[in-house]
């Protein structure tokens, strides 16, 4: 089974544009430093309201609050993220916040973000990419349109610009 940490950002945005449900099929088990919690909680309704009785493959570690001067830059949230991927030698990190997945690079993990997680389950036939990418841009997620053109395009999905 493949050691999962998540950051605020892909949980968030997958809860808002409905799909949280593809993380348990695609990694079983998530697991999130309490201060990704709090993050959560202070989030959108919505996501507040999924954090506040999380999932039983949510599960949620103490933070260590590890001090690295190479990610004072970085929130919380990230920084704790990180820190717990290194104490257990996760396989993967989810984080959208390019500072904290270059941090996460720096320190040999593989990262993903929200719009990586929508490709992995595309590709699984777990949602329609376009129909929740169209769902992301509702929402104040950062994204160039070129990154989500080619995310289409490798999965074969033509789509027409408007």
């Amino acid at each position: 089974m493949q050691l999962v940490i998540a950051d605020t950002g892909p949980i968030n945005y997958l809860v808002l544009i409905g799909h949280i449900e593809v993380l348990p099929v695609l990694f079983r088990k998530i697991i999130l430093p309490s201060t990704v919690r709090d993050e959560l909680a202070a989030a959108p309704l919505p996501v507040k309201n999924w954090i506040a009785k999380p999932p039983e493959w949510i599960d949620i570690r103490e933070s260590l609050h590890a001090y690295h001067p190479a990610m004072e830059h970085l929130d919380e949230g990230e920084r704790d993220a990180v820190a717990l991927a290194v104490a257990l030698h996760a396989d993967l990190l989810l984080m959208d916040d390019r500072e904290g997945v270059l941090a996460a690079r720096r320190e040999g993990f593989e990262v993903i973000g929200t719009l990586g997680v929508i490709a992995r389950a595309a590709k699984r036939n777990l949602l329609n990419p376009s129909q929740a990418f169209d769902r992301l841009k509702q929402t104040n997620f950062r994204y160039r349109q070129e990154t989500i053109d080619m995310l289409l395009n490798e999965l074969g999905i033509l789509r027409q610009r408007g």
